[in-house]
């Protein structure tokens, strides 16, 4: 099931959500600040392109201050915008019943698109 949702997805925008994290991704890892912010934007196009099946989980051991530090770091450059516009997605896929699975999976997206750093996507077998 969660194969043909994904498809689905990925056909009706999320290649989209997962092409504007890519090339988030390689502008942030042009300088050597933006390095680590832009492979979190590289783990959020992974979970852009196929999010049915997998789950968001905390890292062990946390990331302690320093995760800290960068998500607010995060929050205050791209992320806030970001979980804003999950958000906003998520509102108007849950306007259909058809939309609701698909609504779930940006409200997914959300909590790792405000705090990415302290947080892995695994796939759920």
């Amino acid at each position: 099931m969660s194969v043909l949702l994904n498809v689905l997805w990925f056909l009706l925008g999320g290649f989209l959500v997962s092409l504007a994290y890519i090339l988030g991704g390689i502008l942030l890892c042009v300088t050597i600040i933006g390095i680590p912010f832009g492979i979190q934007c590289f783990k959020l196009s992974v979970l852009g392109m196929a999010p049915f099946g997998h789950e968001i989980r905390e890292t062990e051991p946390p990331g302690g201050a320093l995760a800290i530090i960068m998500n607010v770091i995060w929050i205050i450059l791209p992320g806030l915008e970001l979980a804003l516009l999950h958000l906003f997605l998520a509102a108007v896929l849950a306007i259909t019943i058809i939309g609701l699975p698909f609504a779930a999976q940006h409200l997914k997206m959300t909590r790792l698109a405000i705090l990415p750093f302290g947080f892995r996507v695994v796939e759920v077998r």
